[in-house]
């Protein structure tokens, strides 16, 4: 069978889209000042600014969102009465972790056993390189049929909401027919997935005090209320002792229809060792995708190498709730701020800050533009039909811009399969991933603009 134009053009973009997303790769742009640079994140802008001014991108700016990072938009015009799509992409990266366990250095692109390795790789620069690669492929088989807004976002790791609050504030800016959200990934590598649902989020820190200064373990333990014992306990009460998450008052039963993950295979995706249980109960599906899930990101304790024999005095921690469609992250933010001061022990003192919430979302896949993608992707994955799925992470900034464009369709793809490991230490993105949505994508602009008329 002949190859598609367009996708023989993208193959031969690879090498190049390789070597942009080492570039692009290669900024530690962490949006927290705390832990790298805030420099490196405004190169990272820049870089990418420098990249849609390349691609004759019109009213290419730098916006200066309300959490004090970058968000880059550009405007490349269509043929005239064409539709208008936007495509999203974030140019922020989690931090590297523990980079002694990375098997590369995390901000060096690396291939290795056929996948490119580096922090952002998949999520979400890789995202990037991808619209660059389908616009592109499209310019070269006749030209881009639609008129095309993209907008990178600069802190959508960190959950503090500069973008939403940006949007809201300047609604006409993003506004277009469908929007392509860049962020997400397939089910399986070969396997072209659209996603369906969103988990949202909350974030909070917990501070305990029980006393005023550390003090000798031998000489007042076992009656002085120990700080970090008192967050110990408390952190245990947020779940059940089979792992299921227990925030009072939270729903936590609820179903997924649809796709399925089988237990082995989320085993082997998620590197559960062997003899230890997954937790909580219901399909893997409903625990990932349908129900609510607490994890303690973070907290404060002395390390081993150092230890004294104290008791602390003061203990923080860091508590992420992902919140599933069909609940409200706000009132999710109430119930596990209310449980976290109604379970401290000992009458610790509980102080609660709220760091970051995005809502949860719901795709209509039912939806025409969600047609022309299906047709793309039997072009992009021969054999292959589109498969949909729910995904447990959050994109705060669907919900903003669902809310601000009720007519607009939103599709959510991208390069975040499991493999890839987002997150964590070693993420990958797979080349053939990439180049293969990146003909979906262009295949989809070119349906969509047909499907309208255009």
């Amino acid at each position: 069978m002949t190859a598609h134009p367009i996708s023989e053009t993208v193959a031969s973009l690879m090498p190049r889209a390789k070597a942009e997303l080492a570039e692009l790769v290669a900024f530690q742009s962490v949006a927290d000042p705390a832990q790298f640079p805030k420099s490196e994140c405004e190169a990272a802008a820049n870089w990418v600014a420098d990249a849609l001014r390349a691609e004759d991108f019109q009213d290419v700016t730098l916006l200066d969102t309300p959490d004090g990072t970058q968000s880059v938009y550009g405007f490349l015009p269509g043929p005239a009465g064409a539709p208008t799509v936007l495509l999203y992409a974030h140019y922020d990266v989690q931090p590297p972790l523990d980079e002694s366990a990375w098997l590369s250095p995390p901000f060096e692109l690396t291939e290795r056993d056929g996948r490119w390795f580096g922090r952002g790789a998949a999520d979400c620069k890789g995202g990037f390189i991808m619209h660059l690669l389908a616009l592109r492929a499209l310019k070269a088989n006749g030209g881009v049929p639609v008129s095309v807004k993209v907008i990178a976002e600069g802190s959508e790791e960190q959950g503090t909401g500069g973008l939403e609050r940006y949007a809201e504030a300047h609604p006409d800016l993003l506004a277009a027919d469908t929007i392509v959200i860049g962020d997400t990934g397939n089910f399986r590598v070969g396997l072209p997935t659209v996603t369906a649902t969103l988990r949202g989020m909350t974030m909070l820190r917990v501070t305990l005090d029980t006393l005023e200064g550390n003090l000798h373990s031998g000489q007042f333990g076992g009656a002085a209320p120990d700080a970090l014992a008192a967050m110990i306990h408390l952190l245990a009460s947020l779940r059940a002792e089979d792992g299921t998450t227990t925030v009072d008052g939270l729903v936590t039963d609820a179903d997924w229809e649809g796709l399925q993950y089988p237990d082995a295979e989320f085993r082997t995706d998620a590197k559960v060792l062997d003899g230890v249980e997954l937790i909580g109960t219901g399909t893997v599906a409903d625990r990932i995708w349908a129900r609510p899930a607490v994890t303690v990101i973070g907290i404060d304790c002395p390390p081993v190498v150092g230890a004294t024999p104290s008791l602390q005095a003061t203990a923080r921690a860091q508590v992420s709730l992902r919140v599933p469609p069909g609940q409200d992250a706000a009132e999710a933010t109430q119930l596990l701020t209310a449980h976290l001061k109604a379970h401290a022990p000992w009458g610790a003192r509980v102080a609660v800050e709220q760091v970051g919430q995005g809502q949860p979302f719901r795709a209509d896949i039912s939806s025409p533009a969600y047609t022309s993608m299906a047709q793309a992707m039997e072009t992009a994955y021969p054999g292959e039909k589109m498969q949909s799925s729910g995904m447990g992470g959050s994109i705060p900034l669907c919900n903003t811009l669902a809310t601000l464009y009720p007519e607009a369709e939103i599709l959510l793809i991208g390069l975040s399969e499991p493999e890839a490991q987002i997150h964590a230490v070693n993420e990958s993105v797979s080349p053939e991933e990439l180049e293969r949505l990146s003909v979906a994508e262009a295949l989809f602009l070119r349906n969509y603009a047909e499907s309208k008329g255009a």
